[in-house]
């Protein structure tokens, strides 16, 4: 594996050019926004009756629509829904400058073959490890967020060194800038999501937390033994792996993980792991989501209300209301990213 830092990148290879950021949610805000502050000509493309025009015109941004956006720019971040992007591609097209550079920070569409893109252009990803809001907070504070850079198409023989200039543009040189593949970094990154960081961390919180409270504990009690505390023992791991963890927590604490733990995630959840990665490197998990949306999106918002509805979200949010000093140090706010 190589690892590339911010003295390893060409800073000319995207100085000079203009930067199209396709979008302005969590990581299109932070993208076209650190790419500003780093000296890149950048202009962010969204549709006319996008809510997002004013944030990004509140943070000093250029906005334009998204045919203007594309026909003006050398590069181009596609950093709209995954759902979306295909659609959008299509309708833009004919807007790329020859010999132009298509940049996502995914690999979803071009690895299951969802955009298919013109010969002429060069076909990078530049993939942060990390949700946008902290790729702008940590670019705040002087560090950055690692990132993944991958080359699928390089008519131009420069394509490795413009992902990699723009990777480190936006703070991934501070950190580290690996290399890898699309195939790759869309697989692993499907799973993480859903076996571990998002639907496995999220699904263990809500049942202990349910446990808890069906045996007759408050509410507030299950919530800090089953959700705020995550934060400590994660922030343990992040700065010095399981093994640090254990090292900080007490020995009653590190039995219980060693001797409990395994009987919550066992042979069975593993097995379940792999039917997963299955799922992902077939491409049916891409083919559920994408005919999800052509058919109207009904099931995902009913999960996502069902989500917001568990009683969870009602007594985090009363205590988090108790507990100013998260709020002062928010990463996101919903007025500006």
């Amino acid at each position: 594996m190589k690892v590339f830092y911010e003295s390893d990148a060409e800073p000319g290879k995207i100085e000079g050019r203009k930067v199209a950021i396709i979008g302005y949610g969590s990581q299109g805000h932070a993208h076209a926004n650190n790419l500003k502050d780093t000296g890149i000509d950048v202009v962010v493309g969204l549709r006319p009756d996008s809510t997002s025009r004013a944030k990004a015109e509140q943070a000093g941004l250029s906005v334009l629509d998204v045919p203007e956006a594309v026909s003006r720019a050398d590069i181009v971040m596609m950093l709209c829904p995954d759902e979306l992007m295909g659609s959008i591609y299509q309708d833009i097209e004919s807007e790329f400058g020859e010999g132009a550079t298509l940049a996502f920070a995914h690999g979803f569409n071009i690895h299951f073959g969802y955009i298919k893109p013109r010969a002429d252009l060069n076909v990078v990803m530049i993939a942060p490890k990390g949700p946008g809001h902290l790729v702008r907070s940590t670019y705040e504070k002087g560090a950055g967020v690692p990132c993944l850079i991958a080359v699928h198409q390089d008519p131009s023989g420069e394509a490795q060194d413009i992902a990699l200039a723009y990777a480190s543009a936006i703070g991934g040189g501070r950190a580290g800038i690996i290399e890898t593949t699309f195939k790759e970094e869309t697989e692993t990154d499907l799973f993480g999501e859903q076996a571990v960081l998002c639907g496995g961390a999220t699904s263990l919180v809500q049942a202990g937390f349910e446990t808890l409270v069906e045996a007759g504990y408050a509410p507030e009690m299950a919530y800090f033994e089953c959700l705020h505390e995550l934060k400590l023992i994660v922030d343990l791991m992040y700065e010095g792996g399981i093994a640090d963890m254990r090292y900080s927590i007490s020995n009653t604490a590190e039995f219980g993980d060693l001797t409990r733990g395994p009987r919550i995630v066992n042979e069975q959840t593993k097995a379940e792991m792999k039917k997963i990665l299955s799922e992902i490197q077939s491409g049916e998990f891409a083919r559920e989501w994408m005919e999800e949306n052509a058919h109207g999106g009904k099931r995902f918002p009913e999960l996502r209300t069902r989500g917001r509805q568990h009683q969870i979200e009602q007594v985090g949010e009363k205590l988090r209301s108790m507990m100013s000093w998260i709020g002062e140090t928010k990463v996101i706010d919903k007025a500006k990213n």
